[in-house]
């Protein structure tokens, strides 16, 4: 009997959490319209207004709540309505916060991919006003932006800063910014729901509707209850993530791989790895066909033939980034599920190299 697949691609979207699942279905039965001023749509607005107060305690929110479609819908809010000036964005972005912003000027990072203070203070790069979109947690790397101290520098500067939390909400702290981008289906919630947090709502444009006036559109009260389900879930299974992680980084170093980004603060659900040798088309064919789900950089981005900019923007070359996969935990992640990935890993290496004994060769020489 073949064993059953193996899903090692949370972050691009984590399955849905049982408890998140039934409060769902418990707000389809809450079918009216949360702005209806009759009974029932003061229970759906009761319970709208309920997993709005839920979600902000869970994640210790400071700042409004305003719901979207996603993380991508919130940032095209931020950017396209934040009060402000310019636009700047980090070089490693999520790709829904450069089609935002395609004109924006981009802040570089360095080899391990973090945006430094100095270069936000050095030559003058911030304006008063500026608007600024950088990561929490980069969704290729899992690289953790040092968001503290780049907040205080663009606040010195005057500055606003819009982090991009889709990836380390309900894993990290959330940190202190004027916008906050979220998106309910990596924690565990349903997907097609996401929240802007705004910390002052005079510094978001109103277009009149639903959401204080912020977003129109009837709110999607079943997956709003899903959320909140979901940012409520025991999160204790991310100590054993660590540990799991530093198993699979482990054996990628012995087996000749190489780890992104290996010497920065990385969130222990998220890795890239590069098999020396072999594209990272071949290696995903290679681990579906053996049951095992992993990705070449952003889901949202898959398919393409175009290298990753993440990995571009930190000096990789282009030849090395095509090689380079993504692995991501989520909470029933074991050891087992380790051991099959590092020995399917070790198994398409082996493969290659017997193939292309010159790349061994190539490899030994540098």
């Amino acid at each position: 009997m073949a064993d059953p697949r193996l899903y090692l691609d949370h972050a691009a979207t984590t399955p849905l959490l049982p408890e998140a699942c039934a409060a769902t279905m418990r707000g389809l039965a809450l079918w009216a319209n949360p702005s209806s001023p009759h009974a029932e749509g003061r229970a759906a607005r009761a319970a709208l207004e309920d997993a709005r107060r839920r979600i902000a305690a869970a994640l210790r929110i400071d700042g409004t709540i305003i719901f979207t479609s996603g993380a991508t819908e919130a940032i095209a809010i931020a950017l396209s309505r934040g009060r402000g000036g310019r636009r700047l964005i980090g070089a490693t972005e999520h790709d829904a916060v450069r089609r935002a912003a395609p004109d924006a000027a981009r802040l570089g990072v360095s080899p391990d991919g973090i945006v430094t203070p100095g270069a936000i203070e050095s030559g003058g790069t911030i304006e008063s006003g500026d608007l600024i979109a950088i990561q929490s947690v980069n969704n290729e790397t899992g690289v953790i932006q040092p968001l503290d101290a780049l907040g205080a520098a663009i606040r010195a500067a005057g500055g606003l800063l819009l982090a991009d939390c889709a990836q380390s909400a309900g894993k990290m702290a959330l940190p202190e910014a004027d916008f906050i981008s979220l998106s309910a289906h990596k924690l565990g919630g349903p997907p097609g729901i996401g929240a802007l947090i705004v910390r002052d709502l005079a510094l978001l444009e109103p277009v009149g509707g639903q959401e204080q006036g912020y977003r129109g559109g009837t709110e999607n009260l079943p997956a709003i209850l899903g959320f909140a389900a979901a940012a409520e879930a025991d999160a204790a299974w991310l100590e054993r993530a660590s540990e799991l992680r530093a198993r699979l980084d482990a054996a990628i170093r012995d087996g000749g791989g190489v780890i992104v980004a290996d010497g920065a603060a990385r969130l222990p659900t998220i890795a890239g790895y590069r098999m020396p040798g072999v594209a990272a088309t071949t290696q995903l064919i290679r681990f579906d066909l053996a049951g095992i789900s992993v990705s070449a950089g952003s889901a949202c981005s898959s398919g393409s033939l175009k290298p990753s900019h993440v990995l571009a923007a930190m000096g990789w070359e282009e030849d090395a980034a095509r090689e380079v996969i993504r692995v991501s935990f989520g909470p029933d992640t074991d050891a087992a599920d380790i051991d099959r990935f590092v020995a399917e890993w070790r198994s398409i290496r082996a493969t290659a190299s017997a193939r292309h004994p010159e790349t061994q060769e190539k490899e030994r020489a540098a």
